[in-house]
């Protein structure tokens, strides 16, 4: 781990700026590259036995895939909030713990890859970071090599073995870490799973109540994007209760104006900069805040066009009206004010005196790029 131990020589001391977390993503992003290729190498070795004919469908694509996933990009919203957590510990002056944020940071990104995975299956999403998903990737190979059975059915059963050798490596990075850091990695995953749960089941039971919104957003979104990498790395570094308090309360406000312009981007976004379909959210009848708010503020025939975009007989013209509707019915409006006031109060929390001032003002920059981002 010489890269790893280097890494944290050049950090100590100089994780202060604003713009610091790149130092720890690049540290993040070899950790990455170096656990993809040990996962290629003992790949190798295990399937040397069985050389594939040529022109046909190989068992490696699942390893290929996912790697093509880990290299199309992304924003590393979660190994930089893992980092000022870390620096609102101190761990920017002291040193400790370094490695383990930048392992922490590289099973946050393995992890999400993951989620995203896992994420477009379920939704039928055909693109992701503005080219094709995983699994439509699949199912596009089994058409160009002739493969017998269903094409879509194999690409979502690639798809999974690809998100499950990725939350594979993930776990391996944090069987490395010191007890408390997978007991805080064992809630992640389960709050991730019971977000990810019971957004599905409020999909199928049509439930359009915001309270129920909020609560799926915070587990699914929020808390695994913001708040539990924050925690995170403020434990590699030693932080106090104090700072933790006061990281929380950041954590659950810039978690739900993470989740609130994700629900924005879903319906109204352009696709052309998100990477991904816009509109999937009205046609899925997700249950989000937008979606709650929208079921309200609805005169009832766009409630009633709102109910058969949900109920999958949403054509084109159908889903730009909605959109539309969204704007002028000022539900847009309403969730831009939440964005606000959700910022608001995570400044509010950086005041407090038991944040690392050098912390303050990277968490600062990074609640301002989550909540008015454009991907």
């Amino acid at each position: 781990m010489t890269l790893m131990n280097s890494s944290a020589r050049r950090g100590v001391g100089r994780d202060r700026s604003p713009g610091a977390d790149d130092t720890t993503v690049a540290a993040v992003e070899s950790e990455v590259a170096r656990t993809l290729g040990s996962l290629r190498a003992n790949w190798t070795d295990l399937a040397a036995a069985v050389v594939p004919r040529e022109g046909v469908l190989r068992t490696d694509s699942v390893l290929d895939l996912l790697e093509e996933m880990v290299r199309s990009g992304g924003k590393r919203f979660r190994p930089r909030m893992a980092h000022w957590g870390w620096v609102a510990g101190g761990g920017h002056r002291t040193g400790r713990g370094r490695d383990d944020l930048v392992r922490v940071g590289a099973a946050l990104e393995l992890l999400h890859v993951f989620a995203l995975i896992h994420d477009d299956v379920m939704d039928a999403s055909e693109t992701r970071r503005g080219r094709p998903s995983v699994h439509a990737s699949a199912r596009d190979q089994h058409v160009a090599l002739n493969g017998t059975g269903d094409p879509r059915r194999y690409g979502e059963n690639i798809a999974i073995l690809a998100g499950d050798l990725a939350h594979s490596e993930a776990g391996l990075l944090v069987a490395e870490l010191p007890r408390p850091l997978q007991e805080l990695w064992r809630t992640l995953i389960i709050e991730l799973m019971v977000g990810q749960g019971r957004d599905l089941v409020g999909a199928a039971n049509g439930r359009r109540d915001v309270a129920h919104a909020r609560e799926v957003a915070r587990a699914k979104s929020g808390a695994y994007t913001v708040w539990r990498p924050l925690q995170l790395g403020a434990v590699a570094a030693g932080a106090g209760p104090d700072t933790l308090a006061a990281l929380e309360r950041y954590g659950v406000a810039v978690g739900e104006a993470f989740a609130l312009r994700d629900d924005i981007l879903g319906v109204i976004g352009d696709t052309r900069a998100t990477g991904k379909p816009v509109g999937d959210d009205l046609v899925a009848g997700k249950p989000t805040v937008l979606m709650a708010l929208a079921s309200q503020r609805f005169s009832p025939r766009w409630r009633r066009a709102l109910g058969r975009a949900a109920r999958g007989r949403a054509s084109r013209g159908l889903v730009g009206a909605l959109q539309a509707e969204l704007v002028a019915s000022g539900v847009i409006g309403e969730v831009e004010e939440m964005i606000r006031e959700a910022v608001t109060a995570a400044f509010g929390a950086l005041a407090d005196e038991a944040i690392d001032r050098d912390a303050a003002a990277g968490l600062e920059a990074l609640a301002r790029r989550v909540a008015w981002r454009e991907t």
